[in-house]
């Protein structure tokens, strides 16, 4: 691992967290279209990137074989599906439901990576995957059976989070092995730019205009490309130079707290008792499957 980093990377981590957490409030913010602002925050994530891939890492750009393009392009659409379903989701449940079950991506990970790739998988992985399930079951159903709702139609956008979850994991399976053999910045720059497309698509499909929006939601999707697109995933990846895979991994888990902390601060939206008990269920069934999956 790099030694003496300038900045700390426990402060560079807390950083990312924060900036992460604040994605979901900058969605529920903006009175665009989800589609739309899930596009611009990636095209505005995207073209940083461009000019440094070219000029930094032509060569390795026109190394990668069809094959692997061919697994970019899937990770790139799974991950416009995964930024169309969870935006949209906000719309429809509370932010803390919300970004509590899109962040169980690991769990579907572990199970894709069982399923499909013949991962080894621990008694201590299942239990993680079974205490999950049963979070999940709590926020999603509770709300619903207590008559204490918080959304307009919660169990159809609790649905969404877990889709993007679902797409979430399959981005990640996706480019497990296309990683080892491609650097980050080219890779990221295709998977990104299939993802800008895919999301072009979704947002003519639905009849959206991509321009006449008020400054305040050009400031909204620069934020969200800024904030959890570079300053978020971005130092994340750097944070991996420094600190062990397990401890930036839990680490992320401080995502749905922070966002859950910015939601009632922001816009006055308090979790409902099933939400909070489910949601810590939810976190702490992915902590068991993700320390057991990179021990």
């Amino acid at each position: 691992m790099s030694t003496n980093p300038r900045v700390p990377p426990g402060v560079g981590l807390a950083v990312a967290v924060t900036a992460v957490s604040g994605g979901a409030i900058l969605v529920r913010l903006s009175d665009a279209p989800s589609s739309v602002a899930a596009f611009y925050r990636v095209l505005f994530t995207t073209l940083p990137l461009i000019p440094i891939a070219f000029w930094r890492y032509r060569t390795q750009l026109a190394a990668v074989t069809r094959r692997d393009l061919g697994f970019a392009t899937l990770s790139g659409v799974a991950l416009a599906l995964h930024f169309a379903a969870w935006f949209e989701s906000l719309a429809w449940t509370s932010v803390a439901a919300s970004v509590t079950l899109v962040q169980a991506q690991p769990v579907f990970v572990a199970l894709g990576a069982w399923l499909l790739l013949r991962e080894r998988v621990t008694s201590r992985m299942v239990v993680g995957i079974a205490v999950a399930v049963v979070g999940m079951a709590t926020m999603s159903l509770g709300d619903l059976l207590g008559g204490v709702l918080v959304g307009p139609r919660p169990l159809y956008g609790n649905g969404l989070a877990l889709f993007g979850a679902v797409m979430a994991a399959g981005y990640v399976l996706a480019g497990r092995s296309i990683r080892q053999r491609v650097a980050l910045v080219p890779y990221v720059v295709v998977v990104y730019g299939v993802c800008t497309v895919s999301l072009l698509a979704i947002v003519l499909v639905e009849g959206h205009g991509l321009t006449g929006y008020p400054p305040t939601e050009w400031a909204i999707f620069v934020g969200l490309a800024v904030g959890p697109g570079l300053l978020g995933h971005t130092v994340v990846n750097w944070a991996l130079a420094h600190l062990e895979s397990s401890v930036v991994s839990v680490s992320l888990l401080g995502e749905p707290v922070g966002a859950t902390v910015l939601a009632f601060v922001f816009l006055s939206e308090a979790p409902t008792t099933f939400t909070l008990v489910g949601g810590a269920v939810v976190l702490a069934g992915i902590a068991l499957t993700t320390t057991d999956a990179e021990a």
